[in-house]
């Protein structure tokens, strides 16, 4: 008993069908929809390897932290394959060595800021073809209809009912090709774009609450406030002084 194999012929075939039904338009459109579908598997792989994820780990150690248990909180980052361990590790590190929230904030900005970059572009490739991928199938649409009222035209007016029905049809496919493609890409670049947003909250709330803590380089804020209005209390007398001296 013999398996047949299908020839190359016929796996293209439908391909085929498509390109000779909607022309050069239809070409493009199936061009941009695999770009998309490369790009949707490029972020879901990337989603896997790359992506930060608030996991329990990451959240016991931010507590530890915040609870004054700073080898347990490293400890709890440590070893981890997660881009936002590392990122919150290396702030509760440098906030150890006692340096400042503003003097960490450009560093720390730009190193989540590189947490997300890799979702960015295919985010924005994804929203570029759902957006124009109903523009090119319009296109095709009017293109064909032009055709087939050009064939009415030169037919004086004796054209077949059945074929300019057809080339109707033939233009009409190019739209519905157009938004078969828009509709899930935009869904797909929708979602990105939530769950963006979300992680870049979550980065947010965390850096927040390992900055609240403070630290031994810290100078406590009550103080500050206190040596400020001695200061201005000090000045004030000083001046005084030096009117009643010249007076």
């Amino acid at each position: 008993m013999s398996l047949s194999t299908p020839a190359t012929g016929d796996l293209f075939a439908p391909v085929t069908e498509l390109l000779a039904m909607g022309g050069p338009v239809m070409g493009v459109l199936l061009a941009i929809s695999v770009l998309g579908l490369g790009t949707a598997l490029y972020t879901l792989v990337i989603s896997l390897l790359q992506a930060p994820r608030l996991n329990r780990r990451i959240r016991a150690g931010v507590d530890q932290w915040c609870d004054g248990q700073d080898d347990a909180a490293r400890r709890s980052l440590s070893g981890q394959r997660n881009p936002l361990a590392g990122l919150l590790a290396f702030v509760m590190h440098r906030r150890s060595q006692g340096e400042t929230e503003s003097s960490l904030r450009d560093e720390v900005a730009r190193r989540a800021q590189r947490l997300l970059l890799p979702f960015e572009s295919p985010l924005k490739i994804l929203e570029v073809i759902a957006a124009l991928a109903p523009l090119i199938g319009l296109l095709g649409t009017v293109m064909g209809m032009m055709t087939a009222f050009d064939a009415m035209a030169n037919a004086q007016g004796q054209a077949d009912p059945a074929e300019l029905s057809g080339g109707i049809y033939e233009a009409l496919s190019t739209t519905a090709t157009g938004l078969a493609i828009a509709i899930p890409f935009a869904a797909i670049a929708a979602w990105m774009e939530f769950r963006m947003r979300r992680m870049q909250q979550h980065i947010n709330d965390l850096l927040v609450r390992i900055f609240r803590r403070e630290v031994p380089g810290d100078r406590p804020r009550e103080a500050v406030t206190a040596s400020g209005a001695q200061q201005q209390s000090d000045d004030h007398r000083q001046e005084n002084t030096q009117r009643h001296a010249m007076a």
